[in-house]
C-alpha cells in the first residue's frame, strides 16, 4: 500500500544514513476503506491527495516538536512517500482519522517512491503556522486562519534521486 509518512529534514536525514525510516511504529496516512468510504465521490488521485494532505499537517507538528525541543530544522513540511506491504500495515476505523496508519516495521529506503517538500517561499508562513499551533488547537480562529495560509502551499514532488541534494 502506498503510505505517506510525515517527516522532517532530521528525520530524513538519518534515515538516509542508516538505511529506513523508524523506528516503528510509525504513523502514516493512506487511501483507508474508512477514508474511501467517507470520500466515496473521489478517485484514487483525489484520495491519495487527502493522505498527503494529512501527512503535510502531521510533518508541521513534527517541526513544531523539534522547534519546541531545540532542534535546529528547516521550517519546511516534508511527506515520504512509501510502499509498505499490508501486512506492515495497522488500519483504523476512527472518522476522526479516516487516513491515518501504523506502520508495524521500519520503511526502507528502497521502498521510497519519493518525498514531498515545501518550496523555500513557504517558509515564513510555516514558521507562522507553527507559532499559531498551540492558539489553533485552543480554538482560536485567526490563529487557525494562520494554519490555513501555510495549508496553502503545495508541496513540491522529488524523485528518490534527488534526496541526498534535498538533505545538503
Amino acid at each position: 500500500m502506498r503510505v505517506y509518512l510525515p517527516c522532517t529534514f532530521p528525520a530524513l536525514t538519518r534515515a538516509v544514513e542508516v538505511g529506513e525510516l523508524g523506528p516503528a511504529p510509525l504513523t502514516g496516512y493512506a487511501v483507508t476503506p474508512a477514508l474511501t468510504e467517507w470520500y466515496a465521490s473521489g478517485d484514487t488521485e483525489e484520495l491519495e491527495y487527502v493522505a498527503l494532505t494529512e501527512a503535510a499537517r502531521a510533518s508541521l507538528r513534527m517541526l513544531a516538536a523539534d522547534h519546541a525541543d531545540g532542534v535546529e530544522a528547516a521550517s519546511r513540511r516534508l511527506v515520504v512517500v512509501a510502499e509498505v506491504p499490508d501486512g506492515a500495515l495497522s488500519i483504523g476505523s476512527d472518522l476522526e482519522e479516516r487516513a491515518r496508519v501504523r506502520v508495524a516495521e521500519p520503511v526502507p529506503m528502497a521502498k521510497v517512491a519519493a518525498v514531498h517538500v515545501d518550496d523555500l517561499y513557504a517558509v515564513p508562513d510555516i514558521q507562522a503556522a507553527i507559532a499559531a499551533l498551540p492558539a489553533a488547537d485552543a480554538g482560536d480562529d485567526d490563529a487557525r486562519f494562520t494554519l490555513d495560509g501555510a495549508e496553502a502551499h503545495e508541496l513540491m514532488w522529488f524523485a528518490t534521486q534527488e534526496i541526498a541534494d534535498l538533505i545538503q
